[in-house]
């Protein structure tokens, strides 16, 4: 419990980072029951932790610990940089690792102020931005990669993983702009209150983070 009497309200975000973020959470010593890995269950309460998990989309983590209906999350680097929102970063889990790259077909030239897709539009903007480049930057919500080959971009930025699915559709990396893991956030209000609770917490996850060799 924490020390107010309440729960920690964490926002998780569904699919693969939870997966991988509960994990962490167990080698941390926490008890958190494997079966939550795949319940459809939006608010699961963990009362031997202390602790109430909300499910949410990965984009909506830092808006709920923003607002305070969660005390913490876990999310992303590409969706806090591309949300930025006023929350504490607390910690680098070290998990979900991947890259933020430009992408394009191997044949492409130059061109005067090229269109770029992507789902991330604001850092986008601001890489090219800092790279001296004028470009119109479209967003999209999914298929990012459909936008090369049928025109509508002449480049894209997203995530890249594996690199299958780029070798897959013709595509090729161009530039990775940074690496991205997930890290863990704190509403400000919240890591005041509910400090004890939240640094220990941390304290945990950055013992079992180090004993696998992470971040």
């Amino acid at each position: 419990m924490t020390e107010n009497g309440g729960v920690l309200k964490v926002a998780m975000p569904k699919g693969r980072i939870y997966k991988q973020a509960s994990k962490l959470f167990r080698q941390a010593g926490l008890p958190i029951p494997e079966d939550f890995d795949d319940s459809r269950r939006l608010i699961i309460p963990v009362p031997e932790a202390g602790m109430e998990f909300i499910m949410a989309k990965p984009v909506d983590v830092p808006t709920y610990v923003e607002y305070g209906v969660a005390d913490i999350g876990v999310v992303g680097k590409d969706v806090m940089m591309e949300e930025a929102k006023d929350v504490y970063e607390l910690l680098d889990l070290g998990i979900a690792r991947c890259r933020m790259s430009v992408i394009g077909l191997p044949d492409w030239k130059p061109v005067i102020h090229p269109r770029v897709a992507t789902k991330y539009p604001n850092v986008a903007s601001q890489y090219f931005r800092e790279q001296g480049q004028q470009v119109e930057v479209i967003k999209l919500n999914g298929s990012i990669e459909l936008a090369p080959l049928i025109g509508l971009a002449d480049r894209i930025v997203d995530m890249v993983e594996t690199g299958q699915t780029l070798r897959e559709n013709g595509l090729v990396e161009m530039q990775e702009m940074f690496q991205v893991t997930s890290r863990l956030i704190a509403n400000r209000v919240s890591y005041r209150l509910k400090n004890t609770a939240i640094q220990t917490l941390c304290d945990q996850l950055g013992r079992a983070i180090a004993v696998q060799g992470g971040v």
